[in-house]
């Protein structure tokens, strides 16, 4: 038995004082210091149990836990003598920001104040020693909230030299979730304040630190060194395409079918594996997201998006939300199930994801929503020594079948939460060939949802009317997938995009709809737009496909959208 599965539980002494569910990852730590990198940053996605990993560090090194082995009994790093001589041996500082959720600049600041401080809390017992000078215990009581920048900046550096001075050793810090502020700063436009905080937080604390042993840091991405590790040469970078550490994070399929077994769900294996499998670290793959698969035990076998609605979907939700034609193209092909290749770069530059679609896709596969399926290096014909300019590319796909109902929950809220009930209706009276309704319900969807799909660099009404075209594309793939089968031709071009719609049952009829931006130029009202898309349908024989299936023409309805800024006409 692998103890009981309940959730939240991130101490590691608590996770085995209170015998809850706990799969031993404990080899990381004899991984990690025999690798002897000074400092270490470590990525993988939400809920992999960076937190649990960086607790069991703690545990096992810090000198507040010196005769507490028994919390290691019985696990793989306890196996080895050496390694049982080192536990408890290490003054250790651990500090997460997790909790710093805001994204103004100022409470950022305020936050990180408060984690400081409730670390000097931890352990002010030891300014008692009477190694300590007066000018030592008067600097560790100015650091409060309250402090200025310049104090919150060094405070941990500070706080390593009292430690050395009073046991004698350099400390190993760790620090849980870096990357938590950076995000919720870029989501509030307080980034650039907020870098320059940070940029000296990490200078101070990681690399003019003489009284570091050695460090983790951990996050969700690897910001880019630029913003704020350019002071930081001594640091070893682990994301999800390196195999360093990869059985350490996540389940892999053999401790999910074994635990499985153990709780009576052994006939589950199949469907949870397309639920929650996916999972790819370097070239380790089948690795289970461990907040599904305890939810999924711990709710007795029920199935459900369970991951994918906890918190921290804001940043990717607005990322393609706010995307170019590019980024919703590909996720309709994402969403049909299909893969596409591209360029990543793992160091994710914040500045570049409103306008570059390479930095968005990196960003997906860093936090777990995409997957790398293989990787390709092309020939560079003719060129001596030219390896290094080689680029990779790589084919990405949706993770797993969780992460796709996500997706869709997520297009589903661009409607929902902007439309009201108009866009529900509007597929109503599509599915009922109602054009009347239907040109009264597309009028309050787009003149409800057309800003929620440009860039905000210009009014809607000037903005590129694409975005708006291909987001509602995605609301239709979302809303008809369990009736309809979407394909789109997709020719570029300004004001120029077919759906069809093929019915999954007899009793449907098929859609084409062709969609027009209003060229004043050429036409005079929006009803000559329409018929101009109709006459295209009809020349273009976009029916005949529909035809080949078996699709008698009397069942194949045509509409032609045309759209002038948010005013939209249907015929």
């Amino acid at each position: 038995m692998l103890g009981r599965p309940a959730l939240g539980y991130q101490n590691y002494e608590e996770v085995i004082t209170e015998n809850i569910f706990y799969i031993d990852k404990t080899d990381f730590i004899r991984e990690w210091w025999e690798c002897g990198d000074k400092v270490t940053l470590i990525t993988r996605p939400r809920r992999f149990g960076k937190t649990l990993n960086m607790s069991t560090v703690e545990c096992f090194f810090s000198n507040q836990y010196a005769g507490r082995g028994d919390l290691f009994e019985g696990k793989a790093i306890w196996n080895d003598e050496k390694y049982r001589q080192l536990q408890g041996t290490f003054p250790v500082i651990f500090l997460s920001f997790a909790s710093v959720k805001t994204g103004d600049v100022e409470g950022i600041k305020t936050a990180v104040k408060q984690v400081i401080c409730n670390v000097y809390n931890k352990h002010r017992d030891m300014m008692v020693s009477e190694v300590f000078h007066d000018n030592d215990r008067e600097f560790y009581n100015t650091v409060k909230d309250t402090m200025a920048d310049a104090v919150a900046m060094i405070a941990i550096n500070r706080l390593g030299e009292y430690m050395e001075k009073c046991y004698g050793k350099k400390t190993i810090i760790l620090l849980d979730e870096y990357d938590t502020p950076m995000q919720e700063a870029w989501l509030a436009g307080s980034w650039n304040e907020t870098v320059e905080f940070f940029r000296s937080f990490f200078n101070a604390t990681f690399k003019t630190n003489d009284h570091l042993y050695r460090g983790i840091i951990t996050g969700i991405t690897r910001i880019s060194r630029e913003s704020i590790f350019s002071d930081l040469n001594n640091l070893e970078v682990v994301t999800t395409t390196s195999d360093k550490y990869a059985s350490c994070f996540g389940f892999s399929e053999a401790e999910v079918f074994a635990a499985l077994d153990d709780m009576g769900l052994g006939d589950e294996k199949q469907d949870v594996k397309k639920w929650y499998d996916g999972f790819i670290f370097g070239t380790h793959r089948d690795i289970y997201n461990p907040w599904s698969v305890l939810s999924f035990v711990g709710n007795n076998g029920k199935y459900d998006a369970y991951w994918s609605n906890t918190s921290g979907n804001g940043l990717v939700n607005a990322l393609i939300q706010k995307g170019d034609t590019r980024i919703k193209r590909t996720m309709e092909d994402l969403l049909r199930g299909e893969s596409f290749e591209t360029r990543i770069d793992e160091q994710i530059v914040f500045s570049q994801l409103h306008d570059d679609a390479q930095a968005v896709w990196s960003l997906l596969v860093a936090t777990g929503y995409l997957k790398v399926l293989g990787l390709r290096i092309p020939d560079v014909d003719g060129a001596e020594g030219c390896d290094e300019e080689k680029e990779v590319w790589y084919t990405l796909a949706v993770t797993n079948y969780e992460v796709r109902r996500m997706f869709r929950k997520m297009v589903r809220g661009w409607f929902g939460a902007s439309a009201g009930t108009a866009y529900n209706d509007f597929i109503k009276a599509l599915l009922l060939d109602d054009r009347k309704f239907m040109n009264r319900y597309m009028n309050k969807v787009a003149l409800a949802t057309f800003s929620h799909f440009d860039t905000g660099n210009k009014p809607s009404e000037y903005a590129e009317p694409e975005r708006f075209y291909h987001g509602f594309v995605l609301g239709l793939m979302v809303e008809l997938s369990g009736r309809y089968a979407m394909t789109s031709n997709r020719e570029s071009g300004f004001g120029r995009y077919d759906v069809m719609l093929e019915p999954l049952n007899e009793k449907d009829d098929a859609i084409i709809m062709e969609f027009k931006v209003h060229d004043p130029e050429d036409e005079k009202t929006l009803e000559e737009t329409v018929r101009n898309a109709l006459e295209q349908i009809e020349e273009k024989r976009y029916s005949a496909a529909l035809e080949a299936k078996g699709i008698a023409p009397g069942r194949i309805r045509k509409y032609g959208f045309a759209f002038r800024g948010k005013e939209c006409r249907i015929g």
